[in-house]
């Protein structure tokens, strides 16, 4: 994932100290507070897996 052609975004809900998620394929996952740090790649179902571990609601 090419970090500088990649828009992350950041939840509205949290505050300045989070984590900023792309989707392109693949879902990267970067600290927000330190923007040239590594990008953690993950498969979208293991993201989907994961979301619906945290929300408790089934992701599509």
């Amino acid at each position: 994932m090419d970090r500088k052609s990649t828009a992350f975004m950041k939840s509205s809900y949290s505050d300045h100290q989070c984590v900023s998620v792309a989707r392109e394929g693949v879902v990267g996952v970067i600290d927000t507070k330190d923007q040239t740090g590594p990008v953690v790649e993950i498969a979208p179902a293991a993201w989907r897996a994961f979301l619906t571990g945290v929300t408790g609601e089934r992701q599509s």
